[in-house]
């Protein structure tokens, strides 16, 4: 996450010497691609637990608002472990 905060703000300040424009579209790309690993990682992840990549998707959105970047680890081991009891007591 620290590593992340680091090459984003130094990509941003290295667009801002050439302009306002190249930034903001600098920055715009660097949370478009870290939104698009969370559906990559959720696809992924999804396939192993049984889930539907939107379900891992969302908890992993949810945790990380909730608990940073450890309910960005935490959410696909939790929704796992929650799944799967649901499924055991046939809730779902």
């Amino acid at each position: 996450m620290i590593g992340n905060l680091i090459s984003n703000t130094i990509v941003f300040i290295s667009g801002l010497s050439v302009s306002l424009g190249v930034a903001l579209i600098a920055l715009l790309y660097l949370i478009v691609i870290h939104k698009f690993e969370y559906f990559l990682n959720a696809r992924i992840v999804g396939t192993k637990i049984r889930a539907n990549s939107w379900e891992i998707l969302l908890a992993m959105l949810v945790f990380e608002a909730a608990f940073g970047l450890a309910g960005v680890v935490a959410a696909p081991i939790y929704y796992a472990y929650l799944k799967s009891e649901l499924r055991e007591a046939k809730l779902i």
